[in-house]
């Protein structure tokens, strides 16, 4: 009998692309549902990057880019770096890859062996453990729940390690929770790791420019970390570029070596074209950045206030990305007359299927007590979203 590879057996299939193809039957079907399912800016990428890609077009840019990127990109996400964040990388240090997705793989497949441990503070993005378990690895799930804003701790971090621990895996501003790690306490994150000889850190920070607290923070900064750390971003979110498929690591060059070896075999280089507009999102004015950030915050106080006029719901304040997370754990065992919640799961079901908005179950995401908002979406759809899911959960008895 036919049957598919244990490898793939192992994996789960992603809980946000499903909830966001269950909306798009919906939508097919002519039935009004409003996605806050899927991680992706509703703004069009902005016209003068689309321009780039437009000359890069004429200019023939249409053959094989090098595995690892191109040269001058290379260099500029390394003046990137060194302008925005004080960190002083070369070219030979960064790695252009197929997304921010690949990027994370890549390195998770590049230094994990069979067997080897991997933290993953919980919640997390969906595809963190199912990467690990990919590449051999054992995903060690640290619960940092709702009451510590889900961020987990230095001590926690520290009960976690074992000898068999390889990759701590880290990602602010947050996908689900938009939680943000300060600068105190990736010191002492930090700290911890750097007590620990042949521990790494990929640090994802994909969301880096929507962040609604200040200056954003990596954990590469501190003396030793440099070293120690895999930084993983992209275009994708800050420049409203998902479909481009562009990110890059910055890590040790021993390690770029590696996953360029890595990605030489499975995808050879990125996008020629989505290059060249990438250079541009980098080495253009950052005007456009602050505009969409600026909109997130907007209508991260919108849903924020909708939210916690929700009798049940349990709410917290992001301070980066674009998704709220709120505790609905006190509708488990509630019922409409028709349908029992008693679930995260189920509670995203019961909203699809009773209010018409998609969201993601929290237990995707290691959270079972909560469920998945995204606010990337216009301010009339955040009004409109929330009033249905207030009166849905209002049925619930």
């Amino acid at each position: 009998m036919a049957q598919l590879s244990e490898r793939l057996q192992r994996l789960a299939p992603s809980a946000t692309l499903a909830m966001s193809q269950k909306s798009s039957e919906m939508k097919a079907q002519g039935i009004d549902v409003i996605n806050l399912s899927v991680g992706e800016p509703d703004f069009n990428t902005p016209d003068h990057i689309k321009e780039a890609a437009k000359k890069a077009i004429d200019e023939n840019y249409s053959r094989y880019s090098p595995v690892a990127g191109y040269a001058d990109l290379r260099q500029a996400v390394a003046d990137k770096l060194r302008r925005e964040n004080g960190l002083d990388y070369g070219a030979g240090e960064i790695l252009v890859s197929n997304g921010a997705k690949q990027s994370v793989c890549n390195t998770v497949m590049a230094l994990v062996n069979g067997g080897d441990e991997v933290i993953v503070p919980a919640p997390y993005w969906v595809s963190y453990p199912q990467m690990v378990k990919l590449a051999g690895g054992v995903p060690v799930i640290v619960e940092a729940g709702f009451d510590q804003n889900f961020k987990m701790t230095a001590a926690q971090l520290e009960r976690a390690i074992t000898p068999k621990t390889r990759l701590v895996i880290l990602c602010s501003p947050s996908n689900p929770t938009g939680s943000v790690y300060s600068r105190d306490e990736l010191r002492e994150l930090a700290q911890v790791i750097l007590r620990h000889d042949s521990l790494f850190v990929l640090a994802d920070e994909i969301y880096e420019h929507i962040n609604y607290v200040g200056r954003h923070e990596s954990i590469a900064q501190f003396d030793g970390m440099k070293e120690r750390a895999i930084i993983v971003n992209g275009v994708s979110k800050a420049y409203a570029m998902t479909g481009w498929r562009i990110g890059y690591i910055a890590a040790p060059e021993w390690i770029v070596k590696g996953c360029n070896k890595l990605q030489g075999q499975y995808t050879s280089g990125p996008c020629s074209v989505s290059q060249r507009a990438a250079l541009c999102a980098y080495q253009s004015s950052q005007a456009c950045v602050e505009q969409m950030r600026q909109a997130f915050e907007r209508r991260r106080n919108l849903i924020v206030r909708l939210a916690r006029d929700i009798p049940g719901l349990e709410v917290n304040t992001p301070e980066g990305a674009f998704y709220l997370f709120p505790r609905c754990s006190s509708f488990y065992g509630k019922s409409d007359g028709r349908t029992t919640v008693t679930n995260s799961t189920e509670m995203a079901l019961y909203l699809l299927d009773k209010a018409h908005v998609a969201t993601v179950g929290g237990d995707a995401f290691g959270a079972p007590d909560c469920f998945r908002m995204s606010y990337a979406t216009g301010d009339d759809n955040i009004r409109e979203a929330m009033r249905r899911i207030k009166e849905a959960l209002a049925k619930l008895g």
